[in-house]
């Protein structure tokens, strides 16, 4: 019984990982139109708000939205590197107020879009 809770927490928290991943792409190519909420999240992977943050939390350390937060920036990463999107293009492709996102940004990868784009070749 305790190896197939082990094994299910490992399977619903690669199972977000991977609906993030699909999610946060859809958003940036405009097929939808905003980023859902955890709690949305987590009624598409047909478990509650509450457990799919324990799990998360306990199989990785981190709150959900941690990694929400951080897999946006490498879709943001992406597109500054791969497009020539402007940067406020690139926010508003990802639903941000091009001031937010520079906050949003700087404050998780330490410098501004436009430094980033600039040290990586662009």
């Amino acid at each position: 019984m305790i190896q197939t809770d082990i094994k299910r927490s490992k399977q619903l928290t690669q199972n977000y990982f991977q609906f993030l991943d699909t999610h946060i792409m859809e958003v940036a190519l405009g097929k939808v139109t905003s980023f859902m909420q955890i709690n949305q999240i987590a009624k598409e992977l047909f478990v509650s708000h509450q457990h799919l943050t324990d799990t998360v939390q306990q199989e990785t350390g981190n709150h959900p939205c941690h990694f929400y937060d951080l897999k946006i920036i490498e879709q943001a990463k992406r597109m500054l590197i791969d497009t020539n999107y402007s940067i406020s293009e690139i926010a508003r492709l990802l639903t941000y107020d091009p001031s937010n996102f520079l906050k949003f940004f700087k404050k998780l990868e330490g410098k501004t879009p436009g430094q980033f784009r600039k040290e990586n070749g662009k």
